[in-house]
């Protein structure tokens, strides 16, 4: 095994194999495994923690439906505009300053949170917190595309994907079990202190990307190419927009207003209702673990368009059949589970992405094409408020199973790309 002061050497203009290029992995790969993990769990548990505190929030602040859904359209309307700033920023000047510098924004955006005393205020500070959740995803996606090798990529970015459903495992256990006791407030400063202290971590101990290293002198000189060369991109790039789009729609149409849901709909108490989200988290973890091996071993596709299935058939119970469902003694826990497991199909899509894109773009497309699609779930929130007084909320929310079909569907629009070599198209 090589050792770890050999590991990227190229990278540093001597001789020796970039990290990717290392057929056994080193305790280098998994500290840069490891922190990009931090950085993503807490991204994410911050992203989804306000929909587990809507409830006590819009209590004391006097929110309506549609001031709490303003909240949430801001916080993913800001996170277009981070991961577009951050995409750029990140190819021009690393990945590694880029998750420094979102880790802080969005743990500083959180603290803050707890402060608010009005819609306005509120809105402000989510904005801010929004602007680094959008930022980070990218450039912790493209550390791993570009230090794993190609036989592990797709499982060990699945592992760091994982992050998204622990970190709504963990907001489901503060917004069900420590809010009633400590208050929401309490939360926020909670939340904020883990993403701080990654922040600093990932500074002492994280490793710029050696293929970023390698490409950043050609960056500048070849813009005109990579102009040209998206534009013959362009029907993929169009595919690969959609198929997130449709998938984001599913997720958020599912997540945004699910625990309200669960208690002003289904009049489940904040601790039954959280109890039903940390089992669906469960599934989902499973999920997002077991991606990576499925696609390592029957491709990017197949596995994709499988799990966009059982996430579609897992809302439906959950929504439009829940009064048949709930007969059935644990259906709709299984259920849950099932569509929670279905979301596993996000550990695989920025794997899916980075394979498709040149080191010197990847980290800005990564971002725009991801955050653009979550950007516009500024809409969803809205869209479900309004749907509710129009065809019930069980049947706004089962929406989402449609497009998490049609998603199912697109991908196979897209080539596979198991084993493809993360420097090919350099």
């Amino acid at each position: 095994m090589p050792s770890i002061e050999k590991c990227g050497l190229a990278a540093q203009g001597k001789p020796g194999p970039l990290l990717h290029e290392i057929p056994t992995l080193t305790r280098l790969h998994y500290r840069v495994v490891v922190l990009c993990f931090c950085a993503w769990i807490f991204d994410f548990f911050d992203l989804v923690l306000y929909s587990f505190l809507l409830v006590g929030i819009a209590h004391e602040l006097h929110l309506s439906a549609t001031g709490s859904s303003l909240v949430l359209g801001f916080s993913f309307l800001m996170t277009a505009a981070g991961g577009i700033g951050f995409g750029l920023i990140g190819d021009h000047f690393g990945r590694k300053p880029v998750i420094v510098a979102t880790t802080l924004i969005y743990g500083g955006g959180t603290l803050l949170c707890s402060s608010a005393h009005s819609l306005g205020a509120l809105i402000l500070w989510r904005t801010i917190a929004g602007l680094g959740i959008g930022g980070e995803w990218a450039a912790g996606q493209s550390m791993i595309a570009e230090t794993i090798p190609a036989r592990y990529r797709a499982r060990y970015a699945c592992y760091v994907q994982t992050g998204a459903p622990l970190g709504i495992l963990l907001a489901a256990v503060a917004g069900g079990f420590i809010q009633p006791v400590l208050g929401w407030r309490a939360v926020f400063v909670l939340a904020a202190a883990p993403a701080l202290a990654v922040a600093v971590a990932v500074w002492r101990w994280l490793p710029e990307s050696d293929v970023w290293l390698n490409q950043r002198g050609l960056r500048r000189s070849r813009w005109r190419a990579d102009l040209q060369w998206l534009r013959s991109y362009q029907p993929i790039l169009l595919v690969i927009f959609f198929l997130l789009l449709m998938n984001s729609e599913a997720y958020w149409f599912t997540y945004s207003w699910l625990p309200g849901y669960l208690e002003l709909s289904r009049h489940l108490s904040s601790q039954h209702s959280g109890r039903l989200v940390i089992g669906m988290q469960v599934g989902a973890v499973l999920g997002y673990l077991s991606f990576g091996w499925f696609a390592d071993r029957f491709g990017r596709r197949p596995v994709f368009s499988s799990y966009g299935i059982m996430m579609a058939l897992g809302l439906l119970p959950v929504t439009i059949l829940w009064h048949w469902a709930d007969r059935v003694p644990g259906l709709i826990a299984v259920s849950m589970a099932l569509a929670g497991f279905g979301t596993g199909i996000w550990s695989g899509a920025g794997t899916l992405m980075s394979e498709l894109f040149p080191t010197r773009m990847r980290n800005t497309i990564l971002g725009l094409l991801l955050n653009v699609t979550r950007g516009i779930q500024f809409f969803t929130p809205l869209m479900i408020t309004a749907l509710r007084s129009q065809i019930g909320f069980a049947a706004a929310l089962a929406i989402g199973s449609l497009f998490a079909a049609i998603g199912a569907i697109l991908v196979w629009m897209l080539p596979e790309t198991r084993g493809r070599p993360i420097t090919i198209l350099d």
